[in-house]
């Protein structure tokens, strides 16, 4: 770490958008590299502040906001955006060894690798420990093998969150295993999947007879679901919009081809609408829309306005209770999931009070710019990615208040003697 990068936090007090201001004015160079700029903001713990030091600062949502509006006042680019920062680098501060916390974190927070989530197959969505994709162990490496499916970020991903069965003859809950997956592996096949949006931000992955170390287990061999469970929490927390990060439109990783390109290009840019959240900002929108339409005075926009202002309060201020530790329930991602879906809906719905007819035009000729109607298409699939909204009740019901458990197989059965789809266990 460079002292001029390191001058932000370095006295106590003060203040902090003064410090963060004058830390950008003496770093944020439009025309460095990408590359070069993440890593200035991964040396000073602002990549991704809310991680504890010495990888972040150990900062909550407030400050975090604090960092976001210093980026954009800059006019500079935010964080190197993905399932890498989102998932994988939370996920391996907490399970992994201090060789694979170095191995693995550095490189998310500066954007050098770009990662995805192989945990969904075609027969194993909602219920993921019924995965079947497999991996035999030879010697010093894993011999993987199966399919997933919905991987996020597949096609331009340098390495993957695999979750594969490592011992078919435990109970399915157990015999899994998380690695820290090669995707430049020989046998990986990545094809994108076209969404309603017309993007492809969703992959189906094939996996036959790919190699991965046993040094790349992250967690204990077998206890993959113990792990698997922390970055599940992460994600539905932040698809609930508890992380409060500005993220580049520029993406990180090798494959992409943006780490050497000038930084300056991607201000201004956004991301494309892959976590089909909403926030503030889609609040602002529809107010500006409402307005300049003539429809703010309209009792029930008005009323729907306020509704999802509320909404996103109580976001905003659940996520701020789930950091007490004293008072944590172990359901809070899942309500922070439950709780964005739910706004997610109202905003839908109210963008198309709001434009009406104008909500069926999207491109050349959209009377907007086509955020409203990418987050209307888009909304369905918050809803189910990350467990559908219908699981996150089951496992609050069950796991949070003590309700009785669905009917279904004795726990302890075997994952091998359970019911199957065709598989070569």
């Amino acid at each position: 770490m460079s002292e001029r990068q390191a001058t932000v936090g370095a006295t106590s007090g003060g203040d902090l958008r003064a410090e963060l201001d004058a830390w950008l004015a003496n770093n944020w160079d439009p025309d460095i590299s990408v590359r070069e700029w993440w890593q200035r903001l991964a040396s000073a713990g602002l990549s991704n502040p809310t991680l504890g030091e010495p990888y972040g600062r150990g900062w909550g949502r407030s400050e975090t906001r604090v960092l976001v509006e210093a980026v954009r006042a800059a006019g500079a680019i935010g964080s190197p955006a993905g399932l890498g920062m989102l998932l994988a680098a939370p996920t391996i501060l907490e399970h992994g060894t201090p060789d694979q916390i170095e191995r693995f974190v550095p490189n998310i927070l500066n954007g050098t690798d770009s990662w995805c989530q192989l945990f969904s197959e075609p027969g194993a969505g909602s219920d993921l420990a019924g995965l079947q994709t497999k991996a035999v162990r030879d010697g010093d490496e894993w011999n993987v093998s199966g399919q997933k499916v919905w991987t996020s970020e597949g096609e331009h991903a340098d390495l993957g969150m695999l979750v594969a069965r490592t011992d078919p003859e435990s109970p399915k809950h157990r015999g899994l295993t998380w690695f820290a997956f090669d995707m430049a592996a020989e046998g990986v096949e990545v094809r994108p999947l076209r969404e309603m949006t017309g993007r492809s931000l969703f992959n189906e992955v094939f996996i036959d007879g790919a190699r991965v170390p046993h040094a790349n287990i992250i967690g204990e061999l077998n206890d993959g679901w113990r792990v698997t469970n922390t970055t599940l929490a992460v994600e539905r927390a932040s698809i609930g919009g508890s992380h409060g990060l500005a993220y580049a439109a520029a993406h990180p990783g090798s494959i992409a081809g943006h780490l050497d390109e000038p930084a300056g290009a991607f201000r201004g840019k956004r991301l494309p609408l892959a976590a089909g959240g909403v926030g503030p900002g889609t609040l602002g929108q529809l107010t500006s829309e409402a307005r300049q339409r003539g429809r703010a005075a309209d009792p029930v926009v008005r009323q729907e306005l306020a509704a999802l202002h509320t909404d996103l309060e109580v976001m905003r201020l659940s996520a701020m209770r789930g950091r007490q530790r004293s008072q944590r329930t172990g359901g809070e991602g899942n309500l922070a999931k439950l709780r964005m879906t739910t706004a997610l809906r109202r905003a839908r719905s109210l963008a198309s009070t709001i434009l009406g007819a104008d909500m069926t035009l999207w491109g050349a000729d959209a009377a907007t710019d086509g955020v409203l109607q990418e987050m209307t298409v888009f909304s369905p699939a918050p809803s189910i990615y990350g467990g559908t909204d219908e699981i996150q009740r089951n496992i609050l019901g069950e796991r949070v208040l003590g309700l009785p458990r669905e009917p279904g197989p004795d726990p302890a059965t075997p994952f091998r003697e359970l019911p199957q789809n065709a598989t070569s266990w």
